[in-house]
């Protein structure tokens, strides 16, 4: 019996912290009309932060992509000193503060540090531009790939793969050919989960970025900047479509999520 009280506790729940403000932002979306919104959506300023963040977005998930699947595969295939110190290292960005994030990057490679500095001084502006927002980008979203294909490694073990080494596979035959085909939904997951966290990020890229309006503003920098000067109409629209965007994400996750997760 107890399990209905617990199914309208669920439901008020999520109706109370998720439903009513969703649905709060999209009607404040429309309840203008469909031109303020079109106004918006062609405008520059919206154009240009949808670019910078998926701009932003494609480099942090190619980068945790690459990463994820060689921190993956060293985690769980080899045994070396320092392996569950690697392992809390990767995890570190779930229990850091983004804006913590944000500023020891400015202290790394701000102008008057001492690498960012010599970086400057050689041409390369890593703060208040485009690489430091994806830098902070790629650090707050770093362990979703890697969390994502481990298990399946592991539950798939090695025995295929030294089978295919036996056989006179090289190593990259062996990766091609065994073990990608056997993490490929858990991969897609990954990479869907850090598109997902690499789009609203805003955090950590507040803090690099500068909040430059046109040049290193993301969206949701922009829902911000737009919502304190009054122009509520693009602050709910961009919201709108960073929602919509996270629904068809979430979608696409559930369809790639591995079955061994469910």
């Amino acid at each position: 019996m107890a399990k209905y009280p617990l199914r309208v506790l669920a439901l008020v729940y999520l109706l109370f912290l998720l439903v009513l403000p969703v649905g709060l932002v999209v009607w404040r979306t429309f309840e203008k009309g469909l031109q303020p919104i079109a106004d918006v959506l062609t405008s520059e300023n919206f154009t240009h932060a949808f670019a910078v963040t998926l701009s932003v977005a494609l480099w942090a998930v190619l980068a945790n992509t690459v990463f994820g699947v060689g921190a993956a595969l060293l985690l769980v295939r080899h045994r070396f000193p320092g392996r569950r110190l690697l392992g809390a290292l990767i995890d570190l960005p779930l229990a850091v503060s983004p804006v913590v994030v944000g500023l020891a990057l400015i202290l790394v490679y701000g102008k008057f540090a001492p690498v960012g500095g010599w970086l400057e001084r050689h041409g390369f502006q890593i703060i208040f531009s485009l690489p430091g927002m994806v830098l902070a980008t790629i650090f707050v979203s770093l362990p979703l790939v890697v969390r994502a294909i481990v298990p399946v490694l592991e539950e798939m073990g090695d025995e295929q793969e030294q089978a295919a080494h036996t056989l006179g596979a090289n190593r990259w035959q062996t990766f091609l050919r065994i073990t990608v085909p056997g993490i490929r939904a858990a991969l897609g997951y990954g990479v869907v989960l850090c598109l997902a966290r690499s789009l609203g990020e805003y955090g950590a890229v507040a803090v690099v970025s500068g909040r430059l309006v046109g040049q290193t503003q993301t969206a949701t920098l922009f829902v911000e900047e737009r919502y304190q000067n009054y122009d509520q109409t693009a602050a709910f629209t961009t919201a709108s479509a960073l929602a919509l965007i996270a629904i068809v994400i979430l979608l696409i996750t559930k369809l790639l999520r591995p079955k061994e997760n469910d």
